[in-house]
């Protein structure tokens, strides 16, 4: 359970980083984090550990999904 949290919050810190430059969508997300070693559940995880933090905004446009920091 550890190694997973610890996983989690990496991949989540990956995902803050990435923001840090400016909005994203999913898909980009994605595929930063699998070319760092991540699955698609491990940035699932992540986002819904930014937002549950109130770190990030999620807006839906049409069939894709954007993402900025607050």
């Amino acid at each position: 359970m550890d190694e997973m949290c610890l996983n989690i919050g990496e991949a989540a810190g990956y995902v803050y980083r990435m923001l840090e430059s400016g909005e994203s969508n999913m898909a980009k997300l994605k595929n930063h984090l699998k070319e760092n070693g991540f699955d698609q559940q491990a940035t699932f995880m992540a986002i819904g550990w930014l937002a549950r933090e109130d770190k990030i905004c999620m807006e839906k446009n049409g069939n894709s999904w954007s993402l900025k920091l607050k």
